[in-house]
């Protein structure tokens, strides 16, 4: 860990199976690109290259590992960080349905060339 005084969360009990290697790196996202008045856009700019540094650094992140973080940075934000949070998750959610409806229709479209082609 750096020589910073780290979060209380990173105490909790929720995340203290997470390897310490990626308490350190999921704090410097928090710490670093805490919203200061940040747009979504400017947040989403921040988070793209952190994530481009985790995996230069060899991290990845389980779902449960995820959540557990979340759920014990929750524990410890005010109710401004919490909205914060939940407007960073919603806008996540969207993206991840429409990748899901983007890879759907892409899979449904290669099966009926497929089956175009097989006749």
């Amino acid at each position: 860990m750096e020589d910073y005084a780290h979060p209380a969360w990173m105490d909790d009990e929720l995340v203290k199976s997470i390897d310490p290697k990626k308490l350190d790196f999921l704090s410097r996202l928090f710490t670093e690109g805490r919203g200061h008045g940040r747009s979504q856009k400017e947040m989403l700019a921040y988070i793209v290259p952190m994530m481009r540094r985790a995996k230069l650094e060899h991290l990845s992140f389980t779902p449960q590992e995820i959540n557990a973080a979340i759920n014990a940075i929750r524990k410890y934000s005010t109710q401004e960080e919490l909205k914060q949070i939940d407007r960073i998750l919603a806008q996540n959610q969207k993206q991840n349905q429409k990748q899901t409806q983007n890879q759907a229709q892409k899979q449904a479209h290669n099966q009926a060339q497929n089956q175009t082609q097989g006749k």
